[in-house]
């Protein structure tokens, strides 16, 4: 299986990086990409691999951990920290109030439309909830997103999918304490806990880490080679810190990326976050490849039309509405509103929830079963629409400008 999987992985990532920059601007994306090829290869086609029975959800919780901590790293060294500055009340604002609303939104959808249990909803809702950083990226790197899309929203949608991740924990938590019986608040209080522990650990290990590299690029005690990949060696050593003491390890490796850029000088700082988007943007295939293999089909069939319509009705309106609902406070207009409410995905923080969740005591199947179902969803949706988005805003940009000049 091993070496299928490092075969197929490796031809696509060489394909994936000859073609790059072409696939900006193709209905087309990396993570969809591996999708497709983790179905062909897998059992549900060619049947060349497969993972282990009983530890897909191990597999795929360890992989989504990794590839997170990466992508959350990435983040947070992408833009100057006074964009974070700017944008950190429109963030709060998404973080606090949509991604709650975004959570009961999907449980609504799950009840109504699966008929499962309202805890069990809760579970699904909560997991989905999080923007995913990952296919998010899709959405705001690259020429055509920087030449088409507005900084401010890229930053906005950027900085919101790197701290909701982690904050995500409380939603999962209380929804897990209802599944089990036990006091919603006392798991909201534990989870609480767990996000202020990754938030001191996270400060903390960034403070020393930029501290260490404030004069060390001028010193000859370390040698360029080692520099470039000195965050993602941060992301890791972060994760695990956390990780040892039952932390928030995404908050802590998100708030870590922020701490680092603030100490680090600018140009060293570019050449890491180059190095951090390099690797988030090849090390999804393999994720997105596992993902492909263990996709639950049989499960989906019985699911019938009621969890095509829930998939549907997830993407439509998990997101969009509350973004509309807030976009004068947010001080956005209806394109910008609309183009920001489509642009928040469900990927690899979702996977990573759905993967934890049974670890929390949430062992219902339908929770995997539609959770997986909707982030194939949107890994379509979204991938097949980052292409075409940035052209698509230019010329309702374009509009816009022009009624407001008429």
């Amino acid at each position: 299986m091993l070496y299928v999987i490092l075969a197929a992985v490796g031809l696509l990532a060489m394909l994936v990086a000859r073609f790059s920059g072409r696939l900006r601007s193709m209905p087309m994306s990396p993570p969809l990409l591996g999708l497709a090829l983790g179905v062909v290869i897998g059992p549900a086609v060619l049947d060349l691999a497969r993972v282990p029975a009983g530890e897909e959800l191990a597999v795929m919780r360890t992989a989504t951990r990794l590839l997170l901590a990466v992508a959350l790293m990435a983040i947070a060294l992408r833009y100057p920290l006074r964009a974070a500055r700017q944008r950190a009340w429109k963030v709060v604002l998404l973080v606090a109030v949509v991604m709650p609303a975004m959570g009961a939104a999907v449980g609504g959808l799950a009840v109504r439309l699966l008929g499962v249990p309202v805890a069990v909803a809760a579970a699904v809702g909560g997991a989905l909830s999080p923007t995913d950083p990952v296919l998010a990226s899709s959405a705001v790197a690259g020429q055509p997103a920087e030449a088409s899309i507005p900084a401010r929203l890229r930053e906005m949608l950027s900085l919101e999918a790197g701290a909701n991740d982690g904050l995500a924990l409380p939603l999962v938590v209380v929804a897990t304490a209802m599944v089990t019986g036990s006091s919603p608040a006392r798991g909201l209080g534990a989870a609480l806990v767990q996000v202020l522990v990754g938030l001191a650990i996270g400060l903390a290990v960034g403070t020393v880490a930029g501290a260490l590299m404030h004069k060390s690029p001028q010193d000859r005690d370390m040698e360029r080679s080692a520099l470039v990949l000195y965050t993602a060696l941060l992301a890791f050593a972060v994760l695990g810190f956390v990780g040892a003491v039952h932390g928030d390890a995404l908050v802590g490796v998100f708030a870590a990326g922020l701490v680092y850029n603030y100490l680090a000088t600018g140009g060293d700082r570019r050449a890491e976050a180059e190095i951090d988007e390099g690797m988030n943007h090849f090390l999804v295939l393999p994720v997105f490849v596992l993902f492909g293999m263990v996709l639950p089909w049989e499960a989906w069939a019985r699911l019938g039309w009621s969890g095509l319509a829930f998939a549907v009705a997830a993407l439509v309106f998990r997101r969009l509405p509350w973004v509309m609902l807030v976009k004068r406070l947010l001080r956005l207009r209806w394109h910008e509103a609309v183009w920001l409410g489509w642009y928040g995905p469900i990927g690899v923080a979702a996977i990573f929830y759905l993967t934890h969740l049974p670890e929390l005591g949430v062992t219902d199947p339908i929770v995997w079963e539609a959770g997986t179902l909707v982030v194939v969803a949107s890994t379509l949706a979204h991938g097949i629409t980052s292409g075409v988005g940035p052209g698509l805003f230019q010329r309702a940009n374009e509009y816009a400008v022009a009624e407001e000049g008429s």
